[in-house]
């Protein structure tokens, strides 16, 4: 939800993440910057109020062959008269959009603050030291806990149980994560990309969502003017 002087104005897009590299200003300064491909989103599916309790649009992201699609899908797809897609997401937005419609880019601009939701990286079952940064045992030969996590109780005489939410070891990463407050520091309509200052969540080529930033009015973006290495050069 967004809030504040925010509210008016959410926009939502879905993209894929393709790297990150480095850009520069014309006064030197360097900004690190992810590169997410956003290709057109095309609007799959209207949600409202009175048919579904909430609105939203869904849109479907890359296009994929009819022979990699069930007959359900292509049902919906062809109601939308789109070709079939590989990702379809549910956004939230203010705008009016009907089925059909393409959503692209040059919705947000240079300076925008936004918000990036993604899948983390999976980095499989982990011990407690490792996900969670816990303090290793005794080297010693004799010490019979190294990287152990010791006890997990808490008091062994009247509470003699593990308390739900203990950290321990287990599987980590590969969750939606949410980074808050990322300036956008260029949009190229003309390829269909958009810089963000910063990392986002998730490996390359993972999918991910840019939407309109919940606390925008926390952060003062300022991205200076880029070089233009396309521009030709004084004599």
């Amino acid at each position: 939800q967004i809030i504040g002087k925010e509210q008016n104005t959410m926009k939502s897009i879905v993209g894929r993440k393709m790297g990150m590299t480095q850009v520069f200003a014309q006064d030197g300064t360097m900004y690190p910057v992810t590169v997410i491909e956003v290709l057109p989103n095309v609007v799959t599916q209207v949600k409202t109020m009175e048919k579904d309790g909430y609105n939203a649009i869904q849109v479907g992201y890359e296009d994929k062959k009819e022979s990699r699609c069930n007959k359900a899908e292509l049902g919906q797809f062809k109601a939308a008269s789109c070709t079939p897609k590989y990702v379809l997401r549910e956004l939230a937005t203010d705008t009016e959009y009907k089925v059909g419609d393409e959503i692209k880019c040059d919705i947000f601009a240079k300076n925008d603050v936004i918000d990036v939701v993604g899948t983390s990286k999976g980095r499989g079952f982990l011990g407690a030291v490792q996900r969670y940064g816990y303090k290793i045992g005794p080297k010693g030969h004799g010490s019979g806990c190294h990287r152990g996590s010791g006890s997990f109780a808490t008091n062994g005489r009247t509470n003699n149980r593990v308390h739900p939410g203990k950290k321990s070891a287990g599987h980590e990463g590969n969750e939606r994560v949410t980074i808050q407050n990322l300036t956008i520091v260029s949009v190229d309509a003309e390829h269909n990309a958009i810089l963000v200052k910063g990392a986002v969540p998730g490996p390359k080529k993972s999918i991910v969502v840019l939407k309109s930033a919940a606390k925008a009015s926390l952060v003062k973006p300022n991205i200076k003017e880029l070089v233009n290495y396309s521009a030709p050069k004084a004599d």
